[in-house]
């Protein structure tokens, strides 16, 4: 299916706070981060038809665990929204659904990876999903909503940003 929307481009994710690279604002205040633990804005346009809802996934593929880092997992987010404002991730969205992070709670956690372990690559994806609702909740697991995403997706725009410590 085609990433196009209403004719007008192509499915596109930006931030107005986000560079290449993720400032104090954006990383963890855990293990050992004293970051702000702020979600970054974000905003898409030109979703496909036929897109019923979105998903916000962040995901650090170079963390040392097997099987990466997911950072943030929001589902159910109504496809009349096309905008997270800055912190998003702690204070939720009309309709929002977050999922637990490998860091164990509901939401965004920022970038925190082992120090010296060099720069870590995070892939923040919207998802332009063909169902209003996953129809899961709260207690999946990360990787479970990951692959309920994966399978009702559309059409996906990403932001790559980098963090080492």
């Amino acid at each position: 299916m085609s990433a196009q929307g209403q004719g007008n481009g192509t499915f596109t994710l930006r931030s107005n706070d986000l560079g290449g690279q993720f400032t104090m604002i954006h990383v963890a205040n855990v293990f050992g981060c004293s970051g702000s633990n702020q979600s970054p804005h974000l905003m898409w346009e030109n979703a496909p038809d036929g897109t019923k809802s979105f998903a916000i996934t962040m995901y650090d593929s170079d963390a040392p665990t097997g099987s990466g880092w997911w950072h943030w997992v929001a589902v159910d987010i109504p496809a009349t929204i096309t905008e997270l404002v800055a912190g998003a991730g702690v204070t939720g969205a009309e309709g929002m659904l977050q999922i637990k992070n490998d860091y164990g709670f509901a939401g965004y956690g920022g970038p925190c990876p082992p120090e010296g372990h060099g720069f870590h690559t995070y892939m923040i994806t919207v998802h332009a999903l063909d169902v209003e609702s996953l129809g899961i909740d709260d207690s999946v697991m990360a990787p479970v909503a990951g692959f309920n995403i994966g399978a009702h997706t559309i059409a996906k725009a990403s932001i790559v940003a980098y963090y080492k410590r």
